[in-house]
């Protein structure tokens, strides 16, 4: 794979009519080196965020040697990377799946929010005991930018019967919350531990894991959350407050860890007033930028002739390349007043949900790939500049 200093520097050689995946590893190394250090607990990276085999392997040279896994797909591959522990922590899981994660992939970290999913884990694995079992809660999302309280979490007094009935079936037992995807402020995780706490309590059994899920955010245009740090003092705060200590803390980070490791180069095919018409879209690599899923803004910046050139912004929304009407990105994207047909634009933070949720609709989907060894555009690692002050 081709590398360069810049998006800037890749447009003076070359002018590509497909969208560009930038890549970034070095950056996914530096959010997990940081997580890694700062995280009060196991650091499980969360794989359906990213599936690009270099930033597995920027990742894992970091030091993550735990995996949140979802399918076989993910758990081939990751099982194979040595030292690797892998939780298979999706809610609702195929009787198949269990069994064979179990008997040929050595899974023995297991999720479930219902007594018929208890039941088919046991079965599944041949009744042993050697199992780990979290019961996964239902914690309020309101202050996260896509809400994921819908579909999974026991209510408390169903996870109370859960967290007994896990106990006789399992040699350790855990509880897990998820407080929403891009959680913008840390006292949703006080919160969800103020849950956790009274469950624990009120079944009356030894509970020896908190698992809090993802949720932590990475950097966005009207979506950018106080620095990561803030977090990890409230969870430990959480802990102290609460009576948790003897309870070992786990996290799911997927977007925190890997937001900042791809960027897209997309290119202007028109201009209609204050709407840009792209070469990618909703069903490409922008799909959190959708209106239908909260509408993330990403960080945006004009390249024309080999340079980034500035000026006067205005607000700008952005409509994808297929011939769906709902492929609209309605941002605010802040690009150069002058923007025109022809001009690429460089959008951050695309590697969280990028490059995993794009499809062939319409016959669109292919992407050139490239090396870039500047720094993201939006940071929550990176330390400000002598004599700036951080935007946290």
């Amino acid at each position: 794979m081709d590398s360069y200093a810049s998006a800037a520097a890749l447009l003076r050689e070359t002018s590509p009519e497909r969208p560009v995946r930038c890549m970034r590893p070095h950056a996914a190394k530096r959010a997990a080196e940081w997580m890694l250090a700062n995280f009060p607990g196991k650091v499980l990276y969360a794989v359906k965020a990213n599936d690009s085999t270099r930033i597995q392997r920027a990742l894992y040279e970091a030091g993550v040697r735990c995996f949140d896994v979802t399918s076989l797909s993910e758990i081939e591959a990751y099982a194979p990377l040595p030292g690797a522990e892998l939780y298979l922590m999706h809610p609702v899981k195929s009787r198949a799946l269990i069994a064979r994660a179990y008997s040929e992939f050595g899974v023995r970290r297991f999720s479930l929010d219902t007594e018929s999913e208890l039941s088919k884990i046991v079965e599944e694995t041949g009744r042993r005991k050697d199992v780990h079992l979290h019961v996964r809660l239902a914690v309020p999302n309101e202050d996260s930018v896509i809400r994921l309280d819908r579909k999974f979490g026991a209510a408390p007094t169903d996870a109370v019967h859960l967290l007994r009935l896990a106990r006789d079936a399992a040699e350790h037992v855990g509880v897990a919350f998820h407080v929403g995807s891009q959680a913008l402020a840390p006292e949703s995780y006080a919160r969800a531990m103020k849950v956790a706490a009274d469950v624990i309590a009120e079944a009356g059994v030894p509970v020896d894991s908190i698992d809090v899920g993802g949720g932590f955010p990475a950097r966005h245009p009207q979506a950018d959350p106080p620095h990561l740090s803030l977090y990890m003092d409230t969870l430990r705060e959480s802990v102290a407050r609460l009576g948790l200590e003897e309870c070992m803390l786990l996290s799911e980070p997927g977007r925190a860890l890997v937001a900042e490791s791809e960027s897209l180069l997309v290119k202007v095919l028109s201009r209609r007033s204050d709407s840009l018409y792209i070469n990618d879209g909703i069903y490409g690599c922008l799909f959190e930028g959708a209106k239908i899923y909260g509408g993330l803004a990403y960080p945006a910046r004009r390249l024309r002739d080999g340079q980034e050139l500035g000026g006067a912004t205005k607000e700008f929304a952005l409509w994808g390349t297929s011939c769906d009407s709902i492929d609209y990105m309605p941002g605010p994207f802040h690009l150069p007043a002058d923007i025109a047909e022809g001009d690429y634009i460089e959008l951050g933070q695309l590697g969280a949900y990028g490059r995993v949720s794009a499809s062939r609709f319409n016959g669109y989907g292919l992407y050139d790939e490239v090396l870039l060894e500047d720094d993201p555009m939006m940071s929550m690692y990176a330390p400000a500049p002598l004599g700036a002050v951080a935007n946290y």
